[in-house]
């Protein structure tokens, strides 16, 4: 099978989310499954000077009689061969793949991933004339909403596959863009990409695509109700019959504390755990300049990192940490960036209990491991998660997910009831009300039984043991790929 994987960002070479993370890791697994697979991907400039082995593949004609050319790399951490689109005005620039240096989107989004998914589509078609052309063509976020919409226009188009990571995203423009960019005319229709007087990129993806997966059995459920659709839960409810979940997985060489070359000391299952975790408690809180006496105190240590924004529920943490101060021993470490407020409020907590709250405003990947094997609990509050990829490094890094029951955070953590304790299936804390109250009831929840070294070792030990590798996953993509050529 011939696969074409088109997506805007991809890790180690550019990321802002987990997306980067699942085009780095799913077609790696992937191609361990025989698979002859390209990944497409944008040529911004953080990519162009991290790659190897870069040569032209040649000029790509694309709509408007222009042309693009299409360069040729490697990476030692990806598998594939990789496609990059080098339209210099509009991928050469600083900052990251959406938004500009003040952090505001880049005015011209559209026509950037227009052209992109124009590209994509070409490529999947052969049109480079180099004897390659995709049966499938996996395409991933509005980012990329137009490949099957383009792919439309060839007479006998490769199978297409959407995913959704998040459907709060979709891009929308209005009909002087949509006539700027050039789109046939009939694509400005509620049945293709018109949605409320609008284009969105991320509708033409989900009614041009043959198949639509979301990266969580619960998400593709979620996102069929008006709570968590966003507008699209009816479209996506007519659709029910193309709409198939399948859990993201994650990278258990990469993140392993038995090699983890970020880590003070490395631990494994089959060893002991509690001195590595606690050697790596140690050494986050030197990283984060605690003070001798933090270094000395064993109440539970909470972490969370990633983004400071509402959807992860950082409000709601921020709310309970003064309480749960109060009336535990417990110690917190916040790692991530944002809105300003809250930002600055953690900055605050900070300030005013030294030997209790810990924060990095900014992303370090070595600190974000480093909390994962030093903390005992991690905290992700979300008020809607499509996967999430955290709550699994903890599970991984034998650390305890207090999360709340949404999407992939569902499909994963397992409440840490006496039955599932009793049965051996508990894993973390789950809640289901979004409020800062409930918040507090789970982790005082989890605060108990860390106060049981026997009960609480099995429940890590649960998660630990567990396979969230990408194998499984890639196995399911496998089977919808074939699944289409098969009809």
């Amino acid at each position: 099978m011939k696969l074409l994987f088109a997506a805007s960002e991809l890790f180690p070479l550019i990321k802002t989310g987990g997306l980067a993370d699942v085009a780095h890791s799913l077609p790696n697994a992937l191609a361990g499954l025989d698979v002859d697979l390209r990944v497409v991907l944008p040529a911004y400039r953080q990519v162009l000077t991290s790659v190897d082995s870069l040569r032209v593949l040649g000029w790509l004609p694309v709509s408007g009689g222009r042309e693009v050319r299409i360069l040729e790399a490697s990476h030692p951490e990806v598998t594939a061969p990789l496609w990059l689109v080098d339209a210099p005005t509009l991928f050469d620039r600083p900052s990251g793949p959406y938004t500009d240096p003040g952090g505001q989107d880049w005015a011209d989004n559209p026509a950037r991933f227009a052209l992109f998914s124009e590209a994509a589509a070409r490529l999947a078609t052969d049109g480079l004339g180099l004897e390659w052309r995709a049966d499938t063509v996996h395409a991933n976020d509005w980012q990329t909403g137009l490949v099957a919409a383009y792919l439309s226009q060839d007479p006998h188009p490769p199978h297409s596959v959407f995913t959704v990571h998040n459907l709060a995203y979709d891009c929308q423009f209005d009909y002087g863009e949509f006539q700027n960019l050039h789109l046939p005319h009939h694509w400005w229709s509620v049945d293709y990409g018109e949605f409320y007087e609008r284009f969105s990129m991320l509708k033409a993806g989900l009614m041009f695509s043959e198949r639509i997966t979301t990266v969580s059995p619960s998400y593709a459920r979620e996102i069929q109700t008006k709570e968590y659709g966003y507008g699209y839960a009816t479209i996506l409810e007519a659709h029910a019959d193309k709409l198939v979940g399948i859990l993201n997985g994650i990278d258990v060489e990469t993140w392993n504390p038995r090699t983890d070359p970020h880590l003070a000391a490395h631990y494994s299952l089959s060893g002991k755990i509690r001195p590595g975790k606690r050697a790596n408690r140690e050494a986050l809180l030197q990283a984060l300049g605690a003070p001798a006496d933090a270094l000395e105190q064993n109440g539970p240590l909470v972490g969370t990192v990633g983004r400071l924004v509402a959807q992860k529920g950082v409000d709601l943490l921020l709310e309970a940490i003064p309480p749960l101060l109060s009336g535990s021993d417990a110690q917190f470490v916040l790692i991530g960036s944002g809105e300003p407020r809250f930002e600055q409020q953690i900055q605050e907590l900070a300030v005013e209990y030294p030997e209790r709250i810990f924060c990095h405003i900014g992303y370090s990947e070595a600190l974000a491991r480093q909390l994962e094997a030093g903390c005992d609990i991690f905290a992700m509050p979300s008020r809607y998660e499509p996967c999430g990829l955290n709550q699994m490094y903890s599970l991984r890094y034998g650390t305890a997910p207090v999360v709340r029951a949404t999407g992939g955070l569902a499909d994963t953590v397992v409440d840490a009831t006496e039955e599932n304790l009793a049965s051996g299936e508990a894993n973390g804390f789950v809640f289901n009300e979004i409020s800062s109250a409930a918040l507090i009831v789970a982790l005082q929840r989890a605060f108990a039984l860390y106060q049981k070294p026997k009960q609480w070792m099995k429940l890590i030990k649960t998660g630990m043991q567990a396979d969230h590798g990408w194998r499984s996953s890639a196995q399911a993509y496998l089977k919808t790929y074939r699944a289409q050529q098969d009809k």
